[in-house]
C-alpha cells in the first residue's frame, strides 16, 4: 500500500490503540509501530519469533499486539469499506459487470477458497479437506473490481463450496428474501426481462438469483458462448483471490494460531484489500505483465595463449 493509505489506516484506527503511561507500562508502544507490525505479519508470513528479533519486542507480546490490533482494523474499516451491500450497491455492480465484462444483470462473483491452518484440537478430520491439508474456507463474493462485498469465513475445509454456501447466513437471507434485491432487469437492447443474479461455478446450486453455467456435455453454439461469457466474468472472483493472496503472503503457509484469531485474521485481509482499492484505484491490476525476450549474446572465443 501506498505511504498516504498507511496514514488513512492509522488515523482511524490510533485513538483505540493508544496506551497510557502507567507505573508498569513506562514506555508503551505507540501505535504506528503497532499497525507495522501487524502488516508486517499479515504481508510477510514471519513467524511471531522472526518479529521479536526485528522489532526488539517479545515474541508473546507480538502475538498479544497483532490479535489486538485487527480485532480494531476490523471494527473501524469493516463499516467504512465492506459495508452491508444495498440495493444501490447491486445496482451499481451490475452495470459495472456490464461495463467491464460485457455481461449484464450480474451482481457479483461467488467461489469459495481454502485457507491452509493447523490442525485445531478436538477436530477430527473436520477441517481436512480433498487437497490433503487442513483448512478453513473463505466464500467470498466480490464486485468488478475486485472487491469483496460479502464474505464467510469458518466453514470446515471438510465441506465442498456448494455445502459452504448451502449453509451460510448469506444463503439463508436469499432464501428467506432478507437481502434487498433489485427488481428485474431488461436486457441490454432488448424487452426482456431478467432477475439480477450471482455467476458461481458448477459446485454451487442453480436458483433464481444463483447462475451456473451449462453442463458440458451436448452443447450448441449459444450455449457455448454462454458458457465462455460467463467464465469470463466469473473469473472476477479468481482475480480478486489471487490480488488477495499476492499482497497477504501469510496465506500461503499455515497460520499456526487458535481458530478465532484466524477467522479475524482473514476478514481482516479482505477488508484491507477493499481499502487499498478504495483509495488508490483498481487500475493497475489490470495492467499486463511484459516479459523481455533475452537476447543472444555473443561471447567472444577465448584466445590461445602463446607460448
Amino acid at each position: 500500500m501506498e505511504y498516504s493509505t498507511f496514514q488513512y489506516i492509522l488515523n482511524h484506527i490510533q485513538p483505540q490503540m493508544v496506551t497510557k503511561f502507567t507505573n508498569f507500562v513506562k514506555q508503551p508502544i505507540e501505535p504506528e509501530e503497532k499497525l507495522v507490525i501487524t502488516l508486517r505479519y499479515l504481508a510477510t508470513g514471519s513467524s511471531f519469533k522472526s518479529l521479536s528479533f526485528s522489532f526488539r519486542i517479545g515474541a508473546s507480546t507480538i502475538s498479544k499486539i497483532v490479535k489486538g490490533t485487527v480485532i480494531v482494523l476490523w471494527n473501524i474499516l469493516q463499516p467504512l469499506h465492506m459495508p452491508p451491500p444495498s440495493k444501490e450497491c447491486f445496482t451499481q455492480t451490475s452495470k459495472e459487470f456490464c461495463n467491464l465484462w460485457n455481461f449484464p444483470n450480474c451482481m457479483g462473483c461467488i467461489d469459495g477458497k481454502h485457507v491452509r491452518i493447523s490442525c485445531p484440537p478436538h477436530s477430527g478430520t473436520m477441517f481436512y479437506n480433498y487437497k490433503k491439508f487442513y483448512s478453513i474456507v473463505l466464500l467470498g463474493i466480490c464486485d468488478a473490481k475486485y472487491r469483496f462485498l460479502v464474505i464467510d469465513v469458518g466453514g470446515f475445509g471438510k465441506q465442498s463450496d456448494g455445502a459452504t454456501f448451502a449453509f451460510s447466513d448469506f444463503y439463508r437471507m436469499i432464501k428467506n428474501k432478507e437481502i434487498a434485491i433489485p427488481d428485474d432487469a431488461c436486457l441490454p437492447g432488448t424487452n426482456f426481462t431478467t432477475p439480477l443474479v450471482f455467476l458461481a461455478d458448477e459446485a454451487f446450486p442453480l436458483s433464481v438469483n444463483v447462475l451456473t453455467p451449462y453442463n458440458v456435455e451436448n452443447l450448441n453454439e449459444e450455449k457455448i458462448v454462454f458458457n465462455k461469457r460467463h467464465s469470463r466474468a466469473q473469473k472476477c472472483i479468481e482475480c480478486t483471490f489471487g490480488i488477495l493472496y499476492s499482497k497477504w503472503r501469510l496465506l500461503s503457509k499455515n497460520i499456526e494460531t487458535d481458530h478465532e484469531t484466524v477467522d479475524m485474521i482473514i476478514k481482516v485481509m479482505c477488508v484491507l484489500q477493499n481499502t487499498i482499492i478504495d483509495r488508490e484505484g483498481f487500475e493497475r491490476h489490470l495492467t499486463d505483465v511484459k516479459t523481455v525476450e533475452p537476447k543472444n549474446i555473443e561471447v567472444p572465443r577465448r584466445q590461445r595463449l602463446r607460448g
